[in-house]
């Protein structure tokens, strides 16, 4: 099964937890936690996301490498000019999956155009 999700004038955090509900097949009659499902799921128009200047500036994605003084700080705004929008959504449906082995695998079904 295929959804599509328009990202067009939504918040990030709404586009994804929609998205990763969907990835997890919650939505199919066949639901297993421990199956990914054969779902594939299309977020479009990524770029015209509703994202506040003040959230640009605000939100901080924290990364640690396990080393001393490798405690990694980026500000969204930051982020999006390196790495585009659908970075930051691949990285929101990312952290609001389980963290299991199967994480990487449904993640595979996750299409984003902006």
């Amino acid at each position: 099964m295929k959804y599509i999700i328009d990202a067009a004038n939504k918040k990030i955090g709404r586009v994804a937890s929609q998205a990763a509900s969907y990835l997890l097949g919650k939505k199919d009659i066949t639901f297993a936690k421990n199956i990914v499902s054969d779902t594939t799921v299309e977020i479009i128009n990524t770029d015209r996301a509703d994202i506040t200047a003040r959230k640009k500036l605000s939100d901080i994605y924290v990364t640690y490498t396990g080393h001393r003084g490798g405690l990694k700080q980026e500000i969204l705004g930051e982020l999006i000019n390196r790495r585009g929008l659908g970075e930051v959504f691949y990285r929101a449906i990312y952290r609001m999956l389980p963290d299991n082995k199967l994480r990487d695998r449904r993640m595979k079904n996750l299409i984003i155009k902006s």
